[in-house]
């Protein structure tokens, strides 16, 4: 793959979830997006959704057969993905994102996020698959 650019691939939380849960919830289109990022280096998670991770476990939202602390140390330490950081001007930019958009806080980061890595946000959240079609930011549909 030497000499081509790949396009950066961001994972909203729920597809981070699934894909280390081993969920069929993401189709085959998704899926192949996901590996060709994950072995280019391409392939990224939001600082916020490790936190809406734990606050999904504190709700009762989410179990899994471990502690979530380790769960993410465990799942974060995977070869191919990386935590991209909550930097000044992603925090500044989840709140300047044009056209309207729903008002949950880490979707806004995570929607900031794949705007400034220009990257591909692989969800299934309808909000947002709508959002990118006013052209705002670049989304897979999780289950394709």
């Amino acid at each position: 793959m030497e000499g081509i650019t790949l396009t950066p691939v961001i994972l909203d939380t729920h597809t981070f979830v699934w894909l280390l849960e081993g969920h069929k919830r993401i189709g085959k289109t998704s899926r192949s997006l996901i590996q060709k990022a994950t072995k280019s280096d391409q392939l990224f998670l939001s600082a916020i959704s490790p936190w809406e991770i734990a606050m999904l476990v504190s709700k009762g939202r989410l179990a899994f057969d471990r502690d979530v602390c380790e769960w993410l140390k465990t799942a974060l330490s995977l070869p191919g993905i990386s935590l991209e950081p909550l930097s000044l001007e992603i925090s500044v930019a989840s709140t300047r994102l044009p056209g309207n958009i729903h008002l949950d806080p880490a979707d806004r980061i995570i929607t900031a996020t794949a705007r400034h890595l220009k990257a591909i946000l692989v969800t299934e959240d309808s909000v947002l698959l709508d959002y990118s079609k006013l052209g705002h930011v670049k989304c897979q549909r999780a289950g394709i």
